[in-house]
C-alpha cells in the first residue's frame, strides 16, 4: 500500500512566529494491531484550537509560505516552550472508512469508525486498532465525530458530581453542544442543573430541549436569581467553560451564601458546606478573579481535564460512558453542526477568524474530501 495525504500542522518557532500549513506525508503500511482510516469529518473543539493556534494573537494573522502565520508574543512564549521548534499534528477526534488493517485488525476493514488519538486533520490517519470504535449501524462519519470528547466530557461531570457527593451541578457557556448533552443527561438522570447562558437567544436554545434553570449571566437581576437557583437545587459543584474573569468566583459565592441562608446561627468561618467549582475550559484568557473571602473556607477551585478524570472514575465506569455514547449516539450525543468546511478551509483566514471566536451555538466539522 503506498498512500500519500495531506496534514494540518502547526509550528511555533522561538521566534515567537506561529505558522499553519498542510504537509504532504507518507502513510506508512499500518502495524499487526494498526489500521489506516481515510478521514470523512472532524470537529473543531475549543481544545483544538489550543493546539493550533495556541496563544498567539490573530490580530498578525497573514498568509505565508502557502499557509497561515501570526505572532505569540513574547510574554506568552513560555506557557509553549515544551513545543517550540516541533511541527504538530493538529485534531484530536473524527471518523471516516478504514481503507487498511494489520493482520490482528482484519475485522475492521471497510467499516465507519470514530477515533481519538490526534492528528484527526489529515486525509488519513493511521491509528492503533483499540483506539477507534466501529459505528452503529447506518451512523454517519458526522454522527461519529464528536463522540469522544463532548459526550464524554457531559457525561464524565455528571460521574464526578455522584463520586465527590454532589447532588446538583453548575453549568457554564452552557448553550454548547457539550452543555445541551449534559442537560440532556442531567434530564434523564435526574439531576438538577443550573445553566448559566450569555444572551436571550441561548437561553430558548435550553429551554427547548426542557431545561428549567437557565440564567442569563448578562441580565441585571443575575446574581441574585443564581443565588435562589443554587438554594433551590441544592447545587455545590460548578463546571466553569470561561475560565476568566470573575464568573467562577460568583458562582462560588453563591454557594456560599445559599449555605449561610440555612444556617442557624452565625459562625466566622462560614458554613460548613463544601463548594467546589472545576475549571475546564478558557474561553476567557483573562486572568480569573476569585474573592476568596466571600467563599467561607469550605472550598476548593481546580482544573478538570477529561482523560485524568476517567482514569479516576476507573476503566469499569469509563467502559459504561462509552456504551452510552454509542447507544445514545443520534439522540442524547447527536452533534450539531453550523458549518462543514474542507481542510484546506481550515487555513482560509476569514474561515478561521470564524471557527476562532468559539461562539456558542456554532461549531464547525472539517471533511477532508471536500478539498
Amino acid at each position: 500500500m503506498a498512500l500519500t495525504g495531506r496534514e494540518l500542522r502547526s509550528k511555533i518557532d522561538e521566534d515567537g512566529r506561529l505558522s499553519l500549513v498542510l504537509e504532504e506525508v507518507a502513510v506508512d503500511d499500518p502495524a499487526e494491531d494498526e489500521i489506516v482510516v481515510r478521514v470523512e469529518a472532524a470537529p473543531i473543539n475549543p481544545s483544538d484550537l489550543g493546539l493550533l493556534l495556541g496563544p498567539a494573537d490573530l490580530s498578525t494573522l497573514e498568509k505565508a509560505d502557502g499557509g497561515l502565520a501570526c505572532t505569540v508574543p513574547q510574554g506568552r512564549l513560555g506557557g509553549v516552550k515544551g513545543r517550540l521548534g516541533q511541527s504538530m499534528p493538529v485534531g484530536n477526534e473524527g471518523a471516516g472508512i478504514v481503507v487498511a488493517a494489520g493482520a490482528a485488525a482484519k475485522a475492521l476493514e471497510g467499516k465507519r469508525v470514530g477515533m481519538i488519538g490526534g492528528g484527526m486533520y489529515a486525509d488519513y490517519r493511521r491509528i492503533k486498532a483499540r483506539d477507534v470504535i466501529p459505528l452503529p449501524e447506518g451512523a454517519s462519519a458526522a454522527d461519529g465525530a464528536s463522540m469522544f470528547v463532548n459526550p464524554l466530557t457531559a457525561l464524565g461531570f455528571v460521574e464526578t458530581a455522584k463520586r465527590e457527593g454532589h447532588q446538583a451541578i453548575i453549568h457554564t457557556a452552557a448553550a454548547s453542544n457539550l452543555g445541551q448533552m449534559l442537560q440532556k443527561i442531567c434530564l434523564a438522570d435526574g439531576i438538577p442543573l443550573v445553566n448559566i447562558v450569555r444572551s436571550p437567544e441561548q437561553v430558548e436554545i435550553l429551554r427547548g430541549i426542557g431545561a428549567t434553570h437557565v440564567l442569563n449571566s448578562k441580565d441585571a437581576d443575575f446574581a441574585a436569581r443564581l443565588l435562589d437557583a443554587i438554594e433551590e437545587t441544592g447545587a455545590t459543584i460548578a463546571f466553569d467553560a470561561i475560565g476568566g474573569g470573575t464568573l467562577g468566583g460568583e458562582i462560588v459565592q453563591a454557594m456560599e451564601r445559599a449555605a449561610i441562608r440555612q444556617m442557624s446561627a452565625y459562625n466566622r468561618y462560614g458554613s460548613e458546606v463544601f463548594k467546589q467549582l472545576y475549571i475546564y475550559g478558557a474561553l476567557d484568557l483573562s486572568p480569573t478573579v476569585l474573592n476568596r473571602l466571600a467563599f467561607g473556607f469550605q472550598w476548593s477551585v481546580s482544573g478538570w481535564l477529561l482523560f485524568p478524570a476517567l482514569k479516576k472514575l476507573g476503566a469499569e465506569t469509563a467502559e459504561r460512558m462509552r456504551k452510552r455514547v454509542l447507544d445514545e449516539l443520534k439522540t442524547t450525543f447527536a452533534s450539531n453542526y453550523t458549518r462543514v468546511i474542507g481542510l484546506a478551509e481550515a487555513l482560509d483566514p476569514e474561515v478561521l477568524r470564524a471557527y476562532e471566536r468559539k461562539a456558542t451555538g456554532e461549531k464547525f466539522l472539517i471533511d477532508p474530501t471536500r478539498g
